[in-house]
């Protein structure tokens, strides 16, 4: 079975799945090994590598070392054409639906193409929503894009549609790395409604309530990335909310 048709099993199950985002940039080395095998331990369902902005040329070591320390899916989450490495399970390849920017929507996606082909990685196609997080994000700045305001659901709603509509297998909610406010509740709910692909949320989720929240406003998979800084307790807690 292909991540892709994992993932809609398990929303045709109503099974919650929660996602760790790791970035190569934050951790490495021995820290990284731990946290996968502590993301193993606690019952993480997929691990997401990549960010807006890599400064250090370690994609392929991070991912190389996560995969000799657990057994989870790793989803490279490409902030460019370059975050491409053939040692990842899978790669979310994110067109910037929400905004207007065309080298996000198809001309990066142009480039990266030949190599995604040989990389032999699954592709899967994925419409990505900023959505306005109270303060100006690394993912708005290098996409050159303006967040969709965060109570605006109705063109929310529209975005996550045409994105299915497009041949999107997945949509994804994010309110950006170090997001001041997480995705509501009330938007996720109303775009969950009104569309049958898998629904990803990420961005601003600290706490195992806020995960638990957004898992029964509708979302499929809920991302949680710099929170788990704080320790592996709180990872612990937050997967707990997400499968309890």
């Amino acid at each position: 079975m292909s991540i892709l048709e994992s993932i809609r099993s398990a929303k045709g199950r109503r099974q919650r799945q929660f996602a760790l985002l790791i970035d190569p940039d934050r951790v490495g080395g021995k820290d990284l090994a731990l946290l996968a095998q502590k993301a193993a331990q606690s019952g993480v369902d997929l691990l997401f590598v990549g960010g807006s902005l890599l400064v250090n040329d370690t994609l392929e070591a991070c991912v190389q070392t996560i995969k000799d320390n657990c057994d989870i899916p790793v989803i490279l989450f490409p902030g460019d054409n370059m975050q491409v490495v053939s040692n990842a399970d899978a790669i979310l390849l994110l067109s910037v639906i929400s905004g207007r920017n065309p080298e996000m929507l198809i001309g990066k996606h142009v480039v990266a193409a030949p190599r995604l082909r040989h990389s032999g990685l699954e592709v899967i196609p994925t419409g990505y929503m900023l959505i306005d997080s109270g303060r100006p994000t690394t993912a708005s700045y290098m996409s050159n894009s303006q967040p969709i305001p965060r109570d605006k659901d109705d063109i929310a709603i529209c975005t996550a549609m045409a994105g299915e509509m497009l041949g999107m297998q997945c949509v994804f909610m994010d309110g950006g790395s170090g997001a001041e406010n997480s995705v509501s509740e009330s938007m996720i709910r109303s775009v969950s409604s009104n569309i049958s692909v898998p629904l990803i949320i990420g961005g601003g989720i600290r706490t195992p309530e806020m995960t638990r929240a957004k898992f029964e406003a509708g979302a499929d998979i809920v991302v949680v990335g710099n929170a788990i800084e704080k320790g592996s307790v709180l990872l612990q807690e937050m997967v707990h909310a997400a499968h309890s």
